[in-house]
């Protein structure tokens, strides 16, 4: 990693476990420490353009193809690392609607996902920002 260390998350299938900082997502092997595969990667080619960092990752508890993370403007992606080598889209989005459109500073602030954790059964997304807590269904559609 170039960047802070936010997060790691052990896989159910037992053999491999994530670490986020704030621009990659990459994926290990518990067998393997000198070597992962970048999974996630939101740096922009120019840093001048960079909008959003991730703030938290984390392993669903019993899909092991399935994780989710958060985003300092407050939203969380769903990914399955069956779709694509490079995860650079996501299978569900999830973010608070009641959000304002014009969003200042310190709104974005207050916005931003702290921590994110599944539930045991892996049906719902806990989610931490400065001032919430909130609950996602990830059956639902957003």
């Amino acid at each position: 990693h170039d960047y802070h260390i936010n997060s790691i998350s052990n896989n159910s299938d037992g053999e491999t476990f994530i670490s986020a900082d704030d621009l990659r997502i990459n994926l290990w092997n518990l067998e393997i420490s000198n070597q992962s595969f970048n999974i996630v990667d939101v740096k922009p080619a120019n840093m001048e353009d960079l909008t959003e960092v991730i703030t938290s990752a984390e392993f669903h508890p019993t899909h092991c193809n399935t994780l989710a993370y958060s985003s300092s403007k407050g939203s969380i992606r769903l990914i399955d690392l069956r779709q694509s080598a490079l995860c650079d889209s996501h299978s569900k989005l999830f973010e608070d609607t009641e959000t304002p459109t014009s969003r200042s500073f310190f709104t974005e602030i207050i916005a931003s996902i702290s921590d994110i954790k599944f539930a045991k059964g892996g049906r719902y997304i806990l989610s931490r920002d400065y001032m919430t807590l909130k609950l996602w269904d990830i059956n639902m559609d957003s």
